[in-house]
């Protein structure tokens, strides 16, 4: 092994050498591994996981404190956004040298934190996009399709909904939504749901109020007719260990003022005369009654059941905005 000079120097001095180049890499490794450490991990809660442990969405998506009475709110994100960290070389430090770094790097992540907590009260990240504006029809010429739609009915509908949505979610069973959603979007719940159950864990959704649903217009597509919708609620969410009682995440005291996007569709051509009530029938192979929307499972004989054409199903729900007080 030859020096930066280009003279020949013995192999522990090589040895010696590298592992002096290798150390500012262990060092800026060990740091950043300490500092992935402390940082709070993101635990999604909610139906479908939409609220996080920090605040998402436009300042548009909040306006001002003012805006709202003692039941107002905000809105919220799945949004989160990860870091990985580069690997390091080895090395040998002492032990003494160690813990000199874990007490620097210790301070090096309390400061950091504080400062990230200063700068995420002036910009938070965006929540999910909104479906474009120009893609909708207003609600308005959606009574010409359908004479009989009630819009103050279908917001209630949906506000109740979004109530049997969380109680369902912390009961760990989402079987009774079924009717009311698609297929597609009812097996997606319910893998994020069956993650919960896994894992013996419990997210608790407690003071939920509906504060608002705006019927933002619709469109047609693929022989349905898709309503979007933005749905305003608080919520006080968080996750317990089911053995132990301890708190996973979220807080026991905090609301959340929460905004969704809802995609709510049915088939094209159907009226509301005609679809007010799920429908009522039994099935063919057990003779059991069963209440069916798209699809439905018999709960006798796990037979599938489907319909050809459906009434209002949730087919996408967007995670808007958060903010938590």
């Amino acid at each position: 092994m030859y020096n930066e000079s280009g003279i020949p120097i013995n192999k522990n001095e090589g040895i010696e050498l590298l592992m002096m180049k290798k150390a500012p890499a262990f060092l800026l490794s060990l740091l950043l591994c300490l500092a992935l450490l402390a940082l709070p991990l993101h635990a999604g809660a909610d139906f479908g996981s939409f609220s996080g442990d920090a605040d998402y969405g436009s300042s548009s998506d909040w306006g001002s404190s003012s805006d709202w009475d003692s039941d107002g709110g905000y809105y919220s994100s799945p949004y989160y956004v990860g870091y990985d960290g580069p690997s390091g070389g080895g090395g040998t430090l002492s032990f003494g040298v160690i813990i000199l770094l874990v007490i620097v790097a210790v301070y090096f992540v309390y400061s950091n934190n504080k400062r990230m907590q200063r700068a995420s009260k002036m910009v938070r990240p965006a929540g999910a996009q909104r479906t474009p504006a120009s893609k909708l029809r207003p609600m308005s010429e959606y009574t010409e399709l359908d004479p009989s739609f009630d819009a103050e009915a279908f917001q209630e509908k949906m506000s109740n909904l979004y109530v049997q949505m969380q109680n369902c979610w912390q009961d760990k069973n989402i079987e009774a939504l079924r009717p009311y959603f698609t297929d597609a979007l009812y097996a997606q719940m319910d893998r994020q749901l069956d993650a919960l159950r896994k894992s013996g864990r419990t997210n608790h959704i407690e003071r939920i109020a509906v504060l608002g649903v705006n019927l933002r217009g619709f469109f047609q597509q693929n022989d349905e007719d898709h309503i979007i919708l933005d749905l305003r609620a608080r919520i006080v969410d968080y996750t317990l260990d089911d053995n132990t009682g301890k708190l996973i995440s979220g807080n026991q005291t905090k609301e959340k003022f929460m905004t969704y996007e809802w995609d709510v569709c049915r088939a094209s051509g159907r009226k509301t005369a005609e679809s007010q009530e799920i429908t009522q029938i039994n099935c063919p192979n057990c003779g059991a009654p069963l209440s069916i929307n798209t699809t439905a499972k018999c709960p006798y004989c796990d037979s599938v059941i489907t319909l050809d054409s459906h009434d209002w199903a949730i087919t996408a729900i967007k995670g808007i905005s958060q903010q938590t007080m």
